[in-house]
């Protein structure tokens, strides 16, 4: 049995004395439940003093992005040396990321290899575009992604990786996938591509999230599907109310 995950990403959004009382209004909700992973994205101008706020408590905190190097000459990047003391997480291959900022899925696999190597969890983001989608190219797209995201990666780091698909047609339109068709995808396609790579048994274990305009209306409706094993939550997690739902809803 996969444990639920549920994580928010802020993206560009909270100062740090904005964030700092995002956080005071969800503690008491989210702290109440403890059957699911819950985690925290906020910028990287936040992670101190929301590591302080997080520190008696069952919630993680992650980054939304890191370089794959230690050190060196790159100018305005953070390293997984400079994020690790803070989080235990870290979102890569973002669409966001790979749309505006031209992340390739080589650079991809780069961070997830050196998230690996400093033990921290990766949270990677697959999906298609809306023209990918009508043109049933669905299946082709999102396994791509995951076996050149996931290459050279060792099976005993295996079951540190979760996967977000992420429909991108569906993330801030106010369009989700159904949950049926996002469970399908996620079980026929990127399950069936882990199992490829790591086998079935090691292949189980890894987390699988649903990302795209997930609310408290809907969020059951994708959690109680069979593949499914949590959300990332984009617009919803910088409202206290609908993201403690929302993490109730998983559990």
């Amino acid at each position: 049995m996969r444990r639920p995950l549920v994580a928010g990403n802020w993206k560009m959004n909270k100062t740090v004395e904005q964030a700092t009382l995002l956080v005071a209004d969800m503690l008491p909700g989210l702290g109440a439940v403890r059957t699911v992973d819950k985690v925290l994205c906020p910028p990287y101008t936040s992670l101190m003093v929301v590591s302080g706020m997080l520190s008696n408590t069952d919630i993680y905190l992650g980054a939304q992005n890191i370089h794959w190097e230690e050190t060196g000459a790159y100018t305005g990047e953070i390293s997984v040396e400079m994020i690790k003391e803070y989080c235990k997480y870290v979102i890569i291959g973002h669409s966001e990321r790979r749309e505006h900022f031209n992340e390739t899925d080589e650079m991809v696999n780069r961070k997830i290899l050196s998230a690996l190597a400093h033990d921290l969890f990766p949270i990677i983001c697959v999906g298609e575009t809306l023209e990918e989608n009508e043109a049933q190219r669905t299946e082709e797209i999102v396994s791509s992604q995951v076996l050149k995201d996931l290459a050279g990666i060792d099976i005993s780091k295996a079951e540190q990786l979760i996967i977000a698909y992420e429909p991108i047609w569906a993330i801030g339109t106010g369009k989700a996938a159904s949950g049926e068709v996002a469970n399908d995808i996620i079980g026929s396609v990127i399950r069936k591509t882990l199992k490829s790579l790591f086998g079935e048994n090691t292949s189980e274990k890894i987390r699988i999230l649903y990302g795209g305009s997930v609310k408290p209306q809907n969020a059951g409706e994708f959690f109680s599907q069979s593949e499914i094993d949590g959300g990332l939550i984009g617009g919803a997690s910088i409202k206290p109310e609908d993201f403690v739902r929302i993490v109730e809803a998983a559990a």
